[in-house]
């Protein structure tokens, strides 16, 4: 057989990764190139490397992160009330594995929806399955839900995904049926599965926000027990970014 219809084959087979480096290895001097086991061994992992890279990319067009955010860009610092270890800790994932909810609070524009997408990036890169959601949308995504007869699908298909982050809990308010459906959800979840709420509102408030206190303790009860919480502190990153840069030899005053 031919290097060509070895090619030709890895093609149509949609081994992708060993294409490539075989491809490349083809391309390099003769002294150069990888023979037997070493070679093998190459196209092996090129393949497994490749495969691994599809699953993310697959993953993140799933999530439908808001922002293409990642654990690296996160600022880290004693005044953010978040150090670059705490982060470290996150990024692993653990959390994950033993069914904890993350509860990050703070001001607007301090940076929680940031976090929250860095964390599904990297939750999405070691493979776990995540959807992300902002509060207009789950509601909207409920209540249609309701009127078109899709509504355990969408439960269901909720139920499947190892993380989903709920952005901007506490701007819009909720109403019995969309109260009943967090409870569900987090029931469904509960000690297996995490979320990652993202809110204005400090946690303490947030029965009030739910407001039906029956609903509200039975809620509280599953999203916030052995739940990890971060309350960012600082200014507005926005307003950070949006700040323009002076000309050379200009002072602000």
């Amino acid at each position: 057989m031919t290097t060509t219809q070895t090619l030709e084959q890895m093609h149509e087979l949609r081994l992708g990764g060993m294409y490539h480096a075989y491809k490349s290895q083809l391309e390099q001097p003769l002294n150069h190139q990888l023979e037997g086991q070493e070679l093998l061994a190459h196209l092996l992992q090129s393949e497994k490397q490749h495969r691994a890279n599809e699953k993310t990319t697959y993953y993140l067009k799933l999530a439908k992160l808001r922002l293409p955010a990642t654990p690296e860009q996160v600022e880290c610092s004693v005044a953010r009330n978040l150090t670059r270890q705490q982060l470290a800790v996150l990024a692993e994932c653990t959390y994950l594995t033993q069914g904890q909810n993350i509860l990050i609070t703070g001001a607007t524009g301090c940076g929680k929806s940031f976090l929250a997408c860095a964390l599904g990036y990297q939750a999405c890169l070691l493979g776990y399955k995540t959807t992300y959601l902002n509060m207009n949308r789950f509601i909207e995504k409920i209540t249609l839900s309701k009127l078109d007869g899709s509504y355990i699908k969408l439960l269901n298909h909720l139920e499947r995904q190892t993380l989903i982050i709920l952005d901007d809990f506490g701007l819009q308010t909720l109403t019995q049926e969309i109260r009943l459906t967090l409870l569900q959800l987090l029931e469904d979840r509960y000690a297996k599965k995490s979320i990652i709420i993202t809110s204005q509102l400090p946690v303490a408030k947030w029965y009030d926000y739910i407001s039906d206190p029956t609903l509200a303790d039975a809620i509280m009860d599953r999203l916030s027990a052995d739940a990890l919480r971060i309350e960012l502190k600082g200014g507005s990153m926005r307003r950070k970014k949006e700040k323009p840069t002076l000309p050379t030899g200009q002072v602000g005053l």
